[in-house]
């Protein structure tokens, strides 16, 4: 034999004291069933203490008078959309190394010191996996001046593939000493991708280094050019971007924004 009992809504009473047992997305989820379950499960008297505890820089009397009369589950909601956005795994970069040329130019008052145009796919990757790169093949050498230090201008350019677009990293003039074992070290702040970046900081910069070795097979007193090695570099934590981080920078100013 079977039982046929009516179908009753709970009273608000038992709604209410089920609530203060319920998760923030239970809450939400149930505040949607009817009118009466959503005026239950959407009171001030059960968000105000989660609002609190999970967002506090939210709280009525940190902002004033603009959010007094906005609900604390509208506030937890702000909150975690907030929350969420910030965590989110960022998309991977329209760019790759294999549509960058880098184009590196070093030169003294008096003469061409580096002159390389190196396709992203020929760089040497950085064991890291980080945005920092060796050039090879820099055929350059001189006098030994080990005591003194000469005027050299650094200009450092990213091109995308076909001469679609261009990008300056680096254009910037400093000393460097024409020594065995010397280091030069340049780096420029970049500017902030977006509509602010004459005014707003980057928090990255690019980052130059040219090295000298002594040369011995063409005689005494002959440095060469050893190194050249480019990057970005955060001034967060002074560490080198990752290079999905450096592509999705350059493609800022390298990719055309979708309409």
């Amino acid at each position: 034999m079977s039982l046929n009992f009516p179908i009753t809504t709970p009273p608000w009473e038992v709604l209410a004291l089920v609530a203060h047992y319920l998760d923030p997305k239970t809450l939400a989820i149930a505040s949607c069933v009817c009118k009466s379950w959503f005026i239950s499960m959407s009171s001030d008297h059960l968000w105000k203490p989660i609002c609190n505890t999970h967002f506090p820089n939210l709280h009525f009397t940190d902002l004033g008078e603009q959010v007094r009369h906005v609900p604390y589950h509208r506030l937890y909601a702000i909150g975690h959309a907030a929350a969420k956005r910030r965590v989110q795994t960022p998309c991977k970069p329209k760019l790759s190394l294999n549509d960058l040329v880098f184009s590196i130019n070093i030169r003294t008052k008096s003469s061409n010191i580096v002159t390389i145009a190196k396709p992203g796919e020929e760089l040497i990757f950085d064991p890291n996996e980080v945005f920092k790169f060796d050039v090879d093949n820099v055929n350059y050498e001189c006098s030994s001046m080990a005591a003194a230090l000469q005027d050299v201008k650094i200009t450092w350019n990213v091109v995308l593939s076909g001469w679609k677009g261009v990008f300056t990293m680096m254009n910037c003039e400093g000393k460097v000493s024409f020594s065995p074992g010397a280091e030069g070290w340049f780096s420029e702040e970049l500017p902030s991708p977006g509509c602010c970046s004459g005014t707003v900081a980057s928090g990255v910069v690019a980052d130059l280094t040219l090295g000298f070795c002594s040369r011995r097979e063409s005689g005494v007193g002959k440095v060469k050019v050893d190194k050249v090695s480019v990057g970005i570099l955060s001034i967060v934590n002074w560490r080198y971007v990752s290079v999905d981080d450096g592509l999705r920078y350059l493609q800022h100013f390298l990719v055309p924004c979708d309409d």
